[in-house]
C-alpha cells in the first residue's frame, strides 16, 4: 500500500515559517503572509486545526528547540561555574544532576488526623 502525502496549502507553510522561525504571533504571521482584517488571526487558526499542518508545526519546534538545546545546556553550566550568588550555582547544578538522571528521592510525610475507633462485638 502506497501512502499518498497530502500536498500541503501553501500558505500554511509560510504560516508556520512566520511562526517557528521568525517567532511572530499568531496575528502577526497571519498578516505578514496575506491575510487582512480581524480576520487575519481566525483565518490562520483555521489553517493550524488541520492536522497535517498541525503536525509538521510541533516537528519544527521540537526542531528548533533541540538546535537551541546547546545554548541552553552551556548557559546553565556557566550559570553552574561562574554565577555570583551561591544560590544561583546551587540551583543550576541542581538542574544539571537532575536532567543527568541523578536527581534525589522524593520523601513525603503523611500524617493522618482524626479518631479513630474499632469495636469488635464476638458475642
Amino acid at each position: 500500500m502506497k501512502l499518498v502525502k497530502k500536498r500541503m496549502n501553501p500558505k500554511a507553510k509560510l504560516l508556520l515559517d512566520a511562526l517557528v522561525q521568525d517567532g511572530l504571533t499568531v496575528k502577526d504571521a497571519a498578516q505578514k503572509i496575506g491575510y487582512k482584517g480581524p480576520s487575519a488571526r481566525v483565518n490562520a487558526h483555521k489553517l493550524l486545526k488541520d492536522p497535517d499542518v498541525h503536525n509538521l508545526y510541533l516537528t519544527e519546534i521540537q526542531k528548533k528547540i533541540g538546535l537551541g538545546a546547546h545554548r541552553a545546556l552551556g548557559s546553565v553550566l556557566k550559570l553552574s561555574d561562574n554565577a555570583q550568588s551561591e544560590y544561583v550555582k546551587l540551583e543550576a547544578s541542581k538542574d544539571i544532576l537532575d536532567r543527568a538522571g541523578f536527581k534525589p528521592v522524593d520523601k513525603s510525610q503523611h500524617l493522618i488526623a482524626g479518631d479513630f475507633n474499632i469495636k469488635i462485638d464476638l458475642s
